[in-house]
């Protein structure tokens, strides 16, 4: 069981910079796969970024060279510096985390960011 919990979220205006954090219940230095992923209103989830041992980090195309995955092994933490934030951001953020590739995959609860002038 991992149990997984997002926090950062909060309302900026356009062009602002968030950084979101997934604290994990246990270490996460083993654990194969780590993703951020949103969900907008009438729209569904999509892959945000992922980091997954061993393979390249993986950005969504509408992220690609604002948005920056990193784990904090030592804080068991997740995270995800946002920059120049657009309202097409606004979006429920979860975590996931895929303990190996056959592993059920486990979500946080998710957290609001919203971006508005």
């Amino acid at each position: 069981q991992v149990q997984l919990v997002e926090s950062g979220g909060d309302s900026v205006q356009p062009g602002g910079s968030l950084r979101l954090s997934c604290a994990a219940s246990g270490s996460i230095r083993s654990i194969w796969r780590m993703a951020w992923y949103r969900q907008a209103p009438g729209k569904q989830r999509e892959l945000v970024a992922s980091i997954t041992n061993g393979r390249p980090t993986i950005y969504g195309d509408s992220v690609k060279g604002r948005f920056t995955i990193y784990r904090d092994n030592g804080k068991n933490t997740l995270h995800l510096q946002m920059n120049s934030l657009t309202p097409e951001d606004t979006a429920v953020y979860y975590c996931n985390a895929k303990p190996n590739l056959w592993a059920t995959d486990y979500w946080g609860q998710g957290t609001q960011v919203t971006v508005s002038s």
